[in-house]
């Protein structure tokens, strides 16, 4: 396996302040060297030395038509790829990248605490956590439940907060594999702070090891 990651954080739309420390978070695993972008053109040369793409809150349309090809056989060929929060928000006039992600982000309520429920603790990202997990989020509701298409890790208890939209199913922490290659989403990560917290840190840390693995 690789020990590099390409981190991609352009932005079209929304532009979280949260960039800069979640690149720097990802930077911080042990595991990988990282290469930063948010140029596009680094998506149209070869992905091939790279354990994973990680699309850190991108937003908006962030690639060329030559750069979604490639990206696509990447995948498909074993490459793995990480979705952070506003992932979700990203590429909404591709249809394959909606497929590869398995949801659309459709609305949030405020920034607000709320609680995390682990559905899944045999894996990587959701490993060290609590069965249930606080914490401080947007919470992101999706244009469709992503369940049956992905292996859900964690959902969001919408009793907790205020404003969540998807109802007592609410899918926020998932992975899946698409061809050889191996996907993981986590709608969590709005904000600088969540970069600095030791339980994001080790579930984000999971989640992108996972993904990362499929050349094995």
């Amino acid at each position: 396996m690789s020990d590099r990651l390409l981190v991609y954080t352009r932005t079209t739309a929304y532009r979280h302040d949260s960039i800069p420390d979640a690149v720097a978070a990802v930077r911080a695993l042990s595991e990988f060297a990282v290469d930063h972008t948010e140029d596009p053109a680094a998506l149209e040369a070869s992905l091939d030395g790279y354990a994973a793409v990680v699309f850190l809150s991108t937003s908006g349309e962030v690639l060329t038509s030559a750069g979604r090809q490639r990206l696509a056989e990447y995948v498909e060929a074993g490459g793995g790829f990480a979705g952070v929060h506003a992932a979700a928000c990203t590429e909404y006039d591709w249809p394959y990248y909606g497929e590869l992600l398995a949801a659309r982000f459709a609305r949030h309520p405020q920034y607000q605490p709320g609680k995390a429920v682990i559905e899944d603790h045999d894996h990587p990202a959701t490993r060290s956590l609590p069965t249930v997990w606080d914490f401080t989020d947007e919470w992101y509701d999706f244009r469709d439940n992503p369940r049956g298409q992905v292996r859900v890790l964690a959902v969001a208890d919408e009793s907790s907060y205020e404003g969540g939209g998807m109802g007592a199913d609410h899918p926020l922490v998932w992975c899946r594999e698409q061809g050889r290659g191996r996907v993981f989403y986590t709608a969590l990560g709005h904000a600088a702070e969540a970069y600095r917290d030791p339980d994001f840190l080790a579930h984000l840390r999971g989640g992108i090891t996972w993904a990362a693995g499929a050349r094995d």
